[in-house]
């Protein structure tokens, strides 16, 4: 994430106290690409135009359509208002006050700051609008009445920004501030329970084919040796996370060969081995998603 000039010891740990460290991009292009906006957002399949709306989800409760988020005045975002899309990220809810379905990650965004979210929103308003009216959701009753969601973010949704763990490091913090918030790992690699919730007993342990994303596994990426990562090393984390190999040599497949040529292959080293680093330290959880 971010790095910050240490000046000396007091210092340092009271400014991790009050505020996380921040992400190496001046201009929101990296926070863009790292948080996966385009690669919803956008049905590159169908050769979509960027922002204009994603690929269909299919999902347990039915078909969601990933909104237009471009800079279009009437069909995206070109209207909200700083404050309407910091809402939106950080409590899941429209400018006219709906609440918006959890597909969309705001519980991982939540964690961002204020500075880096109003970040994101001035690329997305720097890129060409697309005058494409979004598809609306196809779900299944009751999963239809977007009332109920009130109840799903007491449950589920911890309203951010995110606090950084005085226990520890600087780099640790920045490691957790962009997995668990900016790129939003848990989203495909931890289960979900009935509800649709992140299992957080169960944080980044893999999903079994038909419960991940697309009806696809998603491996364990725990400090598990055998079920998940635990034999990489963390510096071998981050070259994954930049190059999309494998320790072995093979490569990354499908939604994460997307997610690193599209997003961490575009952070800095120093965001790298942090994200690297958190992984590393996640509790080893046995179970595995298997392709």
């Amino acid at each position: 994430m971010f790095s910050r000039l240490i000046l000396c010891a007091v210092i340092s740990v009271a400014a991790l106290c009050v505020s996380p460290p921040r992400v190496d991009a001046a201009d929101g292009a990296a926070l863009f690409a790292a948080g996966g906006c385009a690669n919803c957002h956008t049905d590159t399949k169908a050769k979509g135009p960027l922002l204009g709306g994603g690929a269909a989800i299919k999902t347990p409760f039915g078909t969601f359509h990933p909104p237009n988020i471009s800079a279009d005045p009437e069909f995206g975002i070109g209207k909200w208002s700083d404050a309407d899309f910091i809402r939106a990220m950080r409590e899941g809810t429209g400018p006219d006050g709906s609440h918006l379905y959890p597909a969309f990650p705001y519980v991982a965004y939540t964690n961002l700051t204020d500075a880096d979210l109003l970040a994101i929103k001035r690329h997305i308003l720097s890129l060409p609008p697309v005058a494409v009216k979004s598809r609306d959701h196809d779900l299944s009753f009751p999963f239809n009445i977007r009332f109920g969601l009130l109840f799903w973010k007491w449950l589920f949704l911890e309203p951010g920004p995110m606090r950084p763990d005085p226990a520890r490091s600087a780099e640790w913090n920045r490691g957790r501030y962009l997995a668990d918030g900016l790129a939003h790992c848990a989203e495909c690699h931890t289960p979900r329970n009935f509800l649709g919730g992140l299992d957080r007993g169960r944080w980044m342990a893999g999903n079994a084919r038909g419960e991940g994303p697309e009806g696809e596994a998603v491996p364990n990426i725990t400090a598990h040796m055998t079920d998940g990562i635990g034999n990489w090393s963390v510096e071998e984390i981050a070259e994954s996370l930049e190059s999309g190999f494998l320790p072995d040599g093979d490569s990354f497949g499908s939604l994460m060969a997307d997610v690193v040529e599209k997003g961490t292959a575009r952070l800095s080293d120093a965001d790298r081995h942090a994200i690297a680093a958190y992984i590393k330290s996640l509790p080893p959880l046995a179970g595995r998603g298997r392709h």
